[in-house]
């Protein structure tokens, strides 16, 4: 007897002695990690302080963007993709036939020329297994290269990217604290919508959401330009989705484990609240990609009215995750799709450029260029001398008249139809000006 309570004693000391071999070389894996990034962070730093004032900085500034932003999209995919596998496995369990007790529901698939097989319990298995995958990284590293984007676009270029002297007066630092400001009581309002009575009934949650959300785009259409505030939309809906892993989804996985793990019957609600944000973040992701490329699109964030245009494209793009939600669930939702639809080409519609009416009389080109290096050759040039750019944005450079020629469109839907160019109106282009380039383009867009 003693000999096997010794042996029990024994085994229990080495599987502890194990998970605290595993935790400890997590830990030093984490920490080992984040001291190589802000070791990298204070090298770039470095570099920026050292070339900054010089030919270099816009190069600079230029590979940054390049590579945060391929790491958000790489990590945003990532973290989506698991988004819509969970939730579409949680839509399409098999509830009924042969189901164990201990399970909420099982699934087979086929994929990759192989056969999966795939089980979900109600609460947690008996035995805790060695190896667990936690789905928490993909969410994390999204936001930190997402805030790091805001960094290098709009708070580091705030004057030109950010702040917009004809929609509200800021200085850099104002425009950056509302900016962070604005996600913080966008958690908290979102969060107490979360565990207000209002979650047990998901119509009136859904729009009590979309109230708060219409709510953000108005606010943020009236703060920035349109292009940030497009962006910040994005960004405070993905610091909610984050908030949702970080503050909820992952305290009751890791509360339910260590429960399980001490032969505890874990606390059933925690999971409940965690599928509940889950399913909340899947809603989010369409809008939040949308607004991840809306920066390519002008007709929608230069609108008159763009927070109705944020405000619409969101509701129609969550509208189509809804039905494509009820559809793994065998449901069919008939008004559902057209509805969404239905909005979305409504917004392109109402965004539709509206033809002028004014008269042209002959333009030359000689009154074009004079314009375009009044107003556009600071920026889009070999040799910017614009404050902000030191590298011409997107490499459009109109320092000859072929040049200018050959990008005739791009100048015809920012700086005509849309008047997003120049950013924000920096140097004061008149309605005027705008007509003779519209007119020289009407006329063929010739140089002589």
């Amino acid at each position: 007897m003693l000999v096997v309570m010794t042996c029990r004693i024994h085994a229990i000391s080495e599987k502890e002695s194990d998970e605290t071999v595993r935790e400890r070389t997590s830990w030093i894996q984490g920490w080992t990690y984040a001291a190589i990034i802000f070791t990298i962070l204070a090298i770039i730093a470095c570099i920026y302080w050292m070339i900054r004032g010089t030919a270099y900085e816009g190069h600079l500034m230029e590979w940054l963007n390049i590579v945060i932003r391929v790491m958000h999209f790489t990590f945003g995919i990532a973290w989506i993709g698991a988004s819509f596998y969970f939730v579409f496995l949680e839509n399409a369990l098999n509830r009924t036939e042969g189901i164990r007790d201990e399970l909420a529901g099982n699934l087979w698939a086929v994929h990759g020329g192989g056969f999966y097989y795939l089980e979900k319990y109600k609460v947690a298995p008996k035995n805790i297994p060695k190896h667990l995958h936690w789905f928490k990284y993909e969410a994390y590293f999204t936001w930190i290269s997402g805030f790091a984007l805001l960094f290098i676009i709009y708070y580091f270029n705030a004057s030109a990217m950010l702040i917009d002297p004809n929609v509200m007066r800021l200085t850099t630092l104002q425009a950056i604290g509302i900016s962070v400001g604005s996600f913080i009581v966008a958690w908290i309002i979102y969060d107490l919508l979360c565990k207000s009575s209002l979650a047990k009934t998901p119509i009136l949650f859904a729009l009590a959401g979309i109230i708060v959300l219409i709510g953000f785009a108005y606010f943020y259409s009236h703060v920035f330009s349109g292009r940030a505030a497009f962006i910040h939309f994005g960004a405070m809906i993905g610091s909610l989705m984050v908030g949702n892993v970080f503050f909820v989804i992952i305290p009751a996985q890791k509360a339910m484990v260590s429960a399980a793990k001490k032969g505890e019957l874990p606390d059933a609600q925690k999971g409940k609240n965690a599928l509940f944000r889950s399913i909340s973040n899947n809603y989010f992701t369409l809008p939040v990609l949308f607004v991840m490329v809306s920066n390519h699109f002008p007709s929608t964030f230069g609108n008159k009215y763009q927070w109705i245009v944020l405000a619409a494209i969101s509701i129609g793009a969550a509208g189509i995750k809804h039905w494509l939600n009820l559809r793994e669930q065998g449901k069919l939702g008939v008004w559902v799709l057209p509805v969404s639809v239905v909005v979305l080409l409504a917004v392109a519609y109402v965004t539709a450029p509206q033809p002028s009416n004014a008269k042209c009389k002959e333009i030359s080109f000689a009154e074009v260029n004079a314009i375009i290096q009044q107003r556009c050759i600071s920026c889009h040039s070999s040799k910017p001398t614009d404050n902000t750019y030191t590298a011409a944005p997107n490499g459009t450079k109109y320092d000859t008249p072929a040049e200018i020629v050959a990008k005739k469109d791009l100048i015809m839907q920012r700086v005509i139809i849309t008047k997003t160019m120049p950013q924000n109106n920096k140097t004061n282009m008149m309605p005027e000006e705008r007509d003779v380039i519209r007119c020289w383009i009407e006329q063929g867009a010739k140089i002589q």
